[in-house]
């Protein structure tokens, strides 16, 4: 990829070696922003667990308390009284077999989905179709659930939903470049807590190896964990 004079002055002043605290990192990514649009701010975090084992699984579910910059367009599988509780509680879309016609047919145009235990018969049918994109609606992380107009609410307020990944990392996105520094430390802060309390018990060792903060056209900045870890 070709890159611009303002992103190579930027990587210029950026010190490799160093680890950032966490204020003076997202000032960095601010400060060296060469892009019109507003930027999202990304974490990546190495874990100390072998995601291999099943007893190492980290998985989880956070809503951070200024939202992510974003509108979250949420399906809603539901029936009887939960339509209605669905519909109230924001849901773009809401249904069953129809909506599940739809998704066959190729219809995605949805960021976020959730369901009452009842209605994972016919979510199941769609597991090659959600599963591939992370769409899966899962008890796990709050997305079936008898609850759902908190569970849409919390969707669209702000929710983060994380799972390690094969080599061992966790990417999430945290808000926008736009937001005050302030909102997003509180955001990130939010997030590795919830990070910590999903350690699973036997994990040895180093838990948390690793965090690396970016926006989307940005460098990456490693941060300083004193403050992160529990």
């Amino acid at each position: 990829m070709i890159r611009g004079k303002k992103w190579r002055a930027a990587r210029e002043k950026l010190v490799k070696t160093k680890e950032y605290e966490l204020v003076e990192a997202i000032d960095f990514l601010k400060t060296t922003s060469t892009t019109k649009f507003d930027q999202t701010v990304d974490l990546a975090v190495n874990l100390g667990v072998d995601p291999k084992k099943s007893d190492q699984a980290v998985r989880g579910a956070v809503v951070v308390p200024h939202g992510l910059g974003k509108t979250v367009r949420v399906l809603a599988f539901a029936q009887g009284e939960k339509v209605k509780e669905a519909t109230e509680a924001g849901a773009d879309f809401v249904g069953g077999d129809d909506m599940a016609k739809k998704i066959q047919e190729g219809w995605l145009d949805f960021d976020a989905v959730v369901a009452t235990p009842d209605m994972m018969r016919v979510v199941g049918r769609l597991g090659k179709i959600l599963g591939t994109r992370g769409l899966m609606p899962n008890p796990k992380v709050g997305t079936v659930t008898m609850e759902i107009g908190n569970a849409i609410k919390d969707l669209k307020r702000g929710k983060i939903e994380f799972r390690i990944e094969k080599a061992g990392i966790l990417h999430v996105s945290v808000g926008k470049l736009s937001f005050d520094t302030q909102k997003l430390v509180e955001n990130i802060k939010t997030f590795m807590d919830a990070v910590n309390k999903a350690k699973p018990a036997s994990a040895k060792g180093l838990y948390i190896k690793k965090l690396t903060v970016t926006s989307t056209m940005g460098q990456g900045l490693k941060v300083n964990l004193t403050d992160l870890r529990n």
